[in-house]
């Protein structure tokens, strides 16, 4: 893992004295963090050979006059939620961020050892102390990859299991620490193949900038948002055709390669499963009922801790 570069600070143009909210940073210097994988890094969204993404774009309007932006992103691609808890996590507590995002899950849900149990452990860990620490959150809900990537019923069948209860168990915490929600798992989003890359899994920089503006208009709403919401247009030229082809055979190949060893045997066993269930008639709706119960006890388990 590369070391990640200090908190940056962001300008922000004059604009209007703000709302007063309980929660809202003092005048002078607003901490942003930003924990998660490579969503939040900014894939996708490459500026001056560097990936940038949406967190910039939300951290340049959201101070008040008077104010800077200091923006600590600790987001890292192929992050699972246990490494935002053990690794992430100590580094934003110590920056004492008065906003800070935790969007993660993905990657959980494309390993074999997926469990939404100890998932929503992570999160809820993460949330608390971060809510316990007065800062606000922000979170938000993916697609699943499997329809992003235009798999098979029965290859895509299981991961779409696996991103639903991760989206509830998100749903089910934003509500529980009031945080600052981005719903990005509606057709709104996944079937606009303007917003996103290449490789179908991140947002391109039109994407970037929708999911910055989604989370500035929702803070902006609260009062925690005083400056000019990002410009929703991109300003880099879109990747050609025959750099998008040159991407999936480099480094999109790598990324199959990297994840085969550990998901594609499980994802096959999984399609046979599913399969077997269409074959004998009962259709995927055990499966369904397996996926339900874990993710009720994951939920109960998280909302009495």
């Amino acid at each position: 893992m590369t070391p990640h570069p200090a908190p940056t600070s962001v300008a922000t143009p004059a604009t209007p004295a703000p709302v007063p909210t309980p929660r809202s940073a003092p005048l002078g210097v607003l901490r942003f963090a930003v924990l998660g994988d490579s969503f939040s890094e900014g894939v996708g969204d490459r500026v001056g050979g560097v990936w940038r993404g949406w967190a910039p774009l939300l951290a340049a309007g959201l101070a008040a006059d008077g104010q800077e932006t200091a923006l600590l992103n600790l987001a890292v691609s192929g992050a699972l939620s246990g490494d935002v808890a053990e690794r992430q996590a100590p580094r934003a507590l110590a920056f004492r961020p008065h906003l800070a995002s935790v969007v993660v899950g993905v990657n959980d849900t494309l390993r074999r050892t997926f469990d939404i149990g100890l998932l929503a452990r992570h999160l809820n860990r993460v949330c608390g102390r971060l809510d316990a620490a007065g800062a606000v959150l922000l979170t938000a809900c993916l697609p699943d990859p499997g329809r992003m990537l235009g798999l098979p019923p029965p290859l895509a069948r299981p991961l779409a299991r696996r991103q639903r209860s991760v989206n509830a168990v998100v749903h089910a915490l934003s509500a529980r620490y009031g945080a600052v929600h981005l719903h990005l798992a509606d057709d709104g989003w996944t079937t606009d193949r303007g917003l996103w890359s290449a490789d179908r899994l991140h947002p391109g920089e039109r994407g970037h900038r929708a999911v910055a503006g989604g989370f500035h208009r929702l803070l902006a709403d609260r009062g925690l948002a005083h400056g000019a919401p990002p410009g929703r247009e991109p300003l880099q030229p879109p990747p050609t055709r025959a750099e998008a082809v040159f991407w999936l055979a480099t480094a999109g190949t790598g990324w199959l390669l990297r994840r085969s060893h550990d998901l594609l045997p499980q994802l096959l066993l999984l399609a046979g499963a599913e399969l077997r269930h269409w074959a004998d008639g009962t259709g995927p709706s055990p499966l369904d009922a397996r996926a339900d119960a874990a993710l009720a006890a994951a939920l109960a388990a998280t909302m009495e801790g």
